[in-house]
């Protein structure tokens, strides 16, 4: 048996086990996880400056090079993460019932947990524990395959979460880490249909097309992050600018930041001159369409096809439209289906943008930046889906179940088919 079928398999084994514990045991479980992050931090940080190193002589984009770094703030937030996922309610067992049908069966659904979910990542040390969190509550075993560039950080997150699963007499299969990143082994990993139930990919762009086209497991996409904020000629322009300012320079290299700003036309003369000297003054690139260049120094001009770039540093596209359809036109042709916000006083506008918006979160009046599972009270997320089968959005707890029917027979003279 290969390196990768011996894992999968132990992963399918060990989930079976976690399926049959009650929400209490995985919860005590969980907070020794926390506690085991927290008591091993200085061992944690220790690997991640031999991935830094590594990831600064291969010149990796600053933008990655964040989303690896570890330090006590956020490791102490990685610990805290699957703190909060104790205090959520568990999905597993909850029913919904569907009534009585009239042969006397009485019909509800159960769920339960997906099996084995498989992450792909690449430079995010932080997503072993969130998504080992996140599935062990679900009931879920998980397999982590990061990239080369978060290797030694993800392998002594897991051996702290590995040792609370020890405490408690689970397999350490429960959450298992690739401990190679060879090509070869990602693409066996993309094959095991008969033990992984879900792969998630989160990274580049790239890396979620290769992994979609190679993979016989069914794949939930996270795609590129390119999120607009769109001023309405009816906008509360103070709050349009800190949105604008939160949204694009509070953390740059993140999926939700903001990389489009869309000004109506009747208030660009007004916005558009203050937006220049607040992104002067934080170093912000600016990209901009033929009518809107003008008011930047040393902006570039974008011609109507090169827009929608998702850029991960200080640097935005900013576009002046006519209306409010032209707004929502531009977000279809160029968003990813992730984060949109509208920012205006007209709540006809807003409810018809949070209607009319192909996106997986809909925004008025509020920072690109909330898009988070954390911030939308589902604990940590695994990942924010922008493709819609089955969970559309940032994944907490119940996108990672699914349901099955529970079928009783009630009148006595109706339990099986005529």
């Amino acid at each position: 048996m290969s390196l990768i079928t011996d894992i999968s398999s132990q992963a399918a084994k060990a989930a079976k086990q976690l399926a049959l514990l009650s929400t209490e045991q995985k919860n005590a479980v969980l907070a020794d996880m926390a506690k085991g992050i927290r008591d091993n931090s200085d061992a944690i940080i220790k690997a991640n400056e031999a991935d830094l190193a590594a990831a600064r002589d291969n010149q990796l984009s600053d933008a990655m090079i964040d989303r690896l770094t570890l330090n006590q703030a956020r490791i102490e937030s990685m610990a805290e993460g699957i703190e909060t996922i104790i205090q959520l309610d568990d999905p597993v067992g909850a029913r919904r019932d569907m009534g009585v049908r009239p042969n006397g069966i009485k019909i509800s659904k159960m769920r339960v947990p997906l099996g084995v979910v498989c992450m792909i990542y690449e430079a995010r040390p932080n997503v072993t524990a969130d998504a080992g969190a996140l599935c062990f509550k679900s009931g879920n075993g998980v397999i982590l395959r990061g990239g080369k560039e978060a290797l030694a950080s993800s392998l002594e997150i897991a051996k702290a979460m590995h040792k609370a699963l020890e405490k408690h007499n689970l397999p350490a299969a429960l959450v298992s880490v690739i401990p190679d990143p060879d090509r070869a082994l990602l693409m066996e990993l993309m094959q095991q249909k008969e033990y992984i139930d879900l792969i998630i990919p989160r990274g580049g762009e790239g890396l979620i097309n290769f992994v979609t086209e190679n993979s016989t497991v069914p794949v939930i996409q996270h795609f590129k992050g390119v999120c607009h904020l769109y001023i309405d000629k009816a906008a509360d322009l103070d709050k349009a600018m800190a949105l604008l300012l939160n949204g694009k320079t509070q953390r740059t290299g993140v999926c939700n930041a903001l990389e489009g700003l869309i000004v109506h036309q009747d208030i660009a003369p007004t916005f558009l001159p203050k937006v220049a000297a607040a992104l002067a003054e934080r170093g912000v690139k600016i990209n901009a369409c033929k009518q809107t260049v003008a008011y930047f120094d040393n902006a570039v001009e974008l011609s109507d096809d090169e827009f929608g770039e998702e850029y991960l540093s200080l640097e935005i596209a900013v576009r002046q439209v006519a209306d409010f359809n032209a707004a929502l036109a531009h977000i279809d042709r160029f968003g990813s289906h992730h984060t949109e916000v509208i920012c205006t006083e007209d709540k006809a506008a807003a409810d018809l943008f949070q209607r009319g918006v192909d996106a997986s979160v809909v925004m008025v009046n509020a920072s690109s930046r909330f898009s988070d599972g954390s911030a939308l009270g589902l604990g940590a997320e695994i990942g924010i889906a922008t493709t819609k089968l089955h969970a559309y959005g940032p994944m907490g707890l119940e996108s990672l179940t699914t349901e099955k029917f529970l079928v009783n027979g009630e009148d006595p003279n109706q339990r099986i088919m005529n």
